[in-house]
């Protein structure tokens, strides 16, 4: 194989312009075109750009939705190119084939995958542009490039002390063939990774300049709103267009296949102008439809035949001769995003062109909609992405701006659609209900012989092609039916269990459902390290140690589960606290452990977090501060979820509407967390949802530590708590 690949011609003025794609032959580098940024200007556009005047920008395809990627990505770059990172700034890339995720081919921001995904593509960029202008300095004093060396945007020759910038080399380096396998500096050589710079986006989001989809306004743009079906799948029997005609400021009313809407010049004119229309709907798939439809659902699925996600040993004979087994039925209800930013889009649909402003997790997915739409090529559709205020997968849903381009197509002006916190809350998608029965037994020496795993939930997503390393043993299970996020960290259990069987059951509801942050694991994260406490007791083991000779065969797990031991005391007398729960997954090839320390009014039930202690291995680590940053935020949103949250459903749709129903954790119930990240020699891996599945079962372990009551329904709200104990 030859060493370089062929000359890469200077693009739009003096510049060197790099990129990289992950083939099946292995990562290749080609440059850009001229292409459309967000900000509007034309320029080439590739992954790395180096400029006369000293800049490099990095083009990003990643959503920020406040986990930092718009700081880590860069960092990547000006590590391995030895840039200045004052110099270094930010593009958005637009959603074009060679912008596309290397591992998933598609422009998506999910799956803790952003720096997973990135990491090895952007430092191989920086390391060649290094390369580059390394050898053009070298050619241009006539000396040996060992005799040179780079820092902070310039090439040093060591022995004159000549110096020279990056800038005044890029159009030298542009000329010289790309080398295909750069050398890559060591973990030692590290000088911006691995430390906490401060991130790019936080100025803009503090001092008010950062844009945020409803911070978007075009010239003779009208709002819209829409009348919604209050039941899933009912229909429009009538509506009064002529009313909502009437209205000051209503320019039209449009049909959509989502419902009803009304354009006007102003959100409030909108919001009067559905209310004219006085919409009568029909009764929908499920009319009936409630929480207690829903709950018994859940229940009565535990009791049908699923599908066989794995079947090893021999379950049945290991649990009928166990010296002791246990079984434990789990509930867990639906929950809502519950962005900070409701969801909002505007589109702007002429007859030769389609511009898309919109805080959005899949670029992709939506731009393909608004060419199926507007029957548009796709590169006349333009997808220009703003800050998320909040994503947690909600955004990787289209639905919203499906919507805005069918009204924009129809009235010909620009549209923006603003869901209201309602709309947001009885509309949208949700994390799905899930419910199960396990199984296990133990042999006379306290070791786990056998585990049965019945699980009931909606059929909801498939992992991407091809997944990544880690999870291709789960993948490998793939059969017609079973949904694998039902069934991940179970399946693939990081525990060693010689005879384990897990078993998937269909949910089939009207409800829509999408990822929710750790997305199935959110569920079997709660349901397996609430069992293995279960298992320790019935044992008369100490959890960690119960936990730990399981895990004799996964050192990362073995260890952060010590660190975070070692770090919350536990076995310790407990201070302001009565109980002390511990948890630990291993999700997206990150390792995670948990303590948390809890108190419980054992007469209203309401249990009190004092303390969140956390370990994590996430593999080499860009930027300390985010992985703190992530974990936290998991905890909180871990907690929130755990304690509070369920969407509760009537009449055939959403009850639900709003804060004063949907209960979030409040500031005052935050408890004191303490993020350990623990030194690791395993490849990088996610951090934006492994923080989430040990919080549950970390909290609800240690109520049972604190109560002797176990909880195996969420949310653990007082009255869930008091049951419990009444149980115990």
């Amino acid at each position: 194989m030859k060493n370089t690949i062929t000359r890469r011609k200077f693009l739009a003025g003096a510049g060197l312009t790099l990129a990289v794609a992950a083939t099946p032959a292995g990562l290749r580098f080609f440059a850009g075109r001229k292409a459309d940024i967000v900000s509007g200007n034309l320029r080439p556009s590739v992954w790395v750009s180096i400029t006369a005047d000293n800049k490099v920008t990095v083009f990003m395809s990643k959503s920020e939705m406040g986990q930092g990627i718009h700081t880590t990505l860069p960092m990547i770059v000006a590590e391995e190119l030895d840039a200045d990172w004052d110099q270094v700034q930010i593009e958005m890339a637009p959603v074009t084939d060679e912008y596309s995720d290397p591992v998933w081919n598609s422009h998506l921001t999910a799956g803790s995958s952003s720096t997973r995904n990135m990491y090895g593509p952007l430092r191989k960029a920086g390391a060649a542009g290094r390369e580059m202008l390394l050898q053009a300095a070298a050619q241009k004093w006539n000396v040996a490039a060992t005799e040179c060396e780079t820092s902070r945007s310039q090439v040093h020759h060591k022995p004159t002390g000549r110096v020279i910038s990056y800038g005044a080399l890029c159009e030298e380096a542009a000329r010289l063939p790309v080398p295909e396998n750069p050398k890559l500096k060591q973990e030692s050589e590290f000088k911006l990774m691995g430390t906490s710079v401060p991130r790019r986006d936080i100025p803009a989001k503090v001092n008010g300049q950062a844009q945020f989809g409803t911070d978007t306004f075009l010239p003779d743009m009208l709002y819209a709103v829409l009348a919604r079906p209050p039941a899933y799948g009912a229909k429009v029997v009538s509506f009064d267009e002529q009313a909502a005609g009437k209205v000051a400021g209503v320019r039209q009313v449009v049909a959509t296949d989502r419902g009803i809407a009304v354009c006007a010049d102003t959100i409030d004119a909108c919001w009067k102008g559905r209310e004219a229309l006085n919409v009568e709907w029909g009764q929908g798939i499920q009319p009936n439809l409630s929480t207690k439809i829903v709950d018994r659902a859940l229940r009565e699925g535990l009791d049908k035949q699923g599908i066989s996600a794995r079947n090893d040993g021999d379950v049945k004979g290991a649990l009928g001769q166990a010296h002791k087994q246990i079984q434990a039925e789990y509930f867990l209800p639906y929950l809502s995003h519950a962005t900070m930013e409701p969801m909002n889009c505007t589109a702007h649909v002429r007859s030769d062109r389609c511009d898309i402003w919109a805080p959005m997790q899949s670029q992709s997915r939506a731009l393909q909609k608004a060419v199926q739409i507007t029957g548009l090529k796709p590169e006349q559709v333009h997808v220009h992405t703003t800050y998320l205020g909040g994503g947690f997968g909600r955004r990787g849903q289209f639905d919203f701006v499906d919507e805005t381009v069918q009204i924009a197509k129809a009235t010909d002006k620009p549209v923006k659609v603003i869901w209201s916190r309602e709309e947001d809350m009885q509309y949208g998608f949700y994390r799905p209900g899930n419910s199960c029965r396990i199984e296990g037994a133990i042999d006379d020496g306290g070791q786990v012989t056998a585990w049965s795993h019945k699980v009931v939930a909606p059929k909801f997503s498939a992992f991407p092609t091809p997944p990544p390393e880690f999870l291709r043993e789960l993948v490998s299970l793939r059969r017609p039916g079973l949904d694998l996020s039902a069934v991940s960290g179970i399946a693939n259990m990081q525990y060693q269990i010689p005879n384990l069987s897990v078993e998937y059951v269909k949910l089939d509801l009207p409800i829509p459902v999408t990822f929710w942050r750790s997305v199935g694991d959110s569920h079997n994260g709660f349901t397996v390290e609430s069992f293995m406490d279960e298992l320790a007791y019935a044992a008369k083991r100490d959890p960690l140690e119960f936990r730990l000779q399981h895990l004799k065969h996964h050192m990362r797990a073995h260890r952060v589960l010590e660190v975070v031991a070692e770090k919350a005391g536990w076995g310790k007398p407990l201070t302001g606290a009565q109980g002390r729960g511990i948890a630990s997954y291993h999700f997206y090839g990150t390792y995670v452990a948990q303590v948390a320390e809890v108190s419980v009014d054992q007469n209203t039930g309401k249990i009190r977090v004092h303390r969140v202690v956390c370990a994590v291995d996430c593999g080499p680590v860009v930027h300390p501060d985010t992985v703190v940053a992530q974990i936290e935020g998991a905890i909180m949103m871990g907690l929130s979820a755990s304690l509070k949250e369920k969407i509760e459903f009537a009449n055939g749709g959403v009850q639900s509407a709003n804060f004063s129903d949907y209960q979030l954790l409040r500031i005052s119930e935050a408890p004191d967390v303490e993020v350990h990240i623990v030194d690791s020699d395993g490849d990088i891996s996610g951090i934006g949802e492994p923080g989430m599945p040990p919080v549950a079962p970390a909290l609800t372990n240690a109520v049972f530590s604190a109560t002797g009551a176990r909880i195996r329904r969420l949310p653990a709200a007082p009255e869930a708590v008091l049951e419990a104990i009444a149980k115990s």
